[in-house]
């Protein structure tokens, strides 16, 4: 009787589909904002600052 009962414990091929379309999409997005140019101002001015950090 308990073989008769089968329970999904992973995903099937589409949901793997659907996940890494979504997990693409957005690394494009976070991509395209990084890469932006005000985006990677302020990013600069970060690293910039942290370097001179007097101690």
């Amino acid at each position: 009787m308990a073989s008769a009962v089968r329970r999904d414990t992973g995903m099937v091929t589409s949901e793997y589909a659907v996940g890494v379309i979504a997990a693409v999409a957005f690394a494009a997005a976070l991509y395209k904002v990084v890469t932006s140019g005000q985006v990677g101002e302020e990013l600069q001015g970060v690293v910039g600052r942290a370097l001179n950090v007097q101690m």
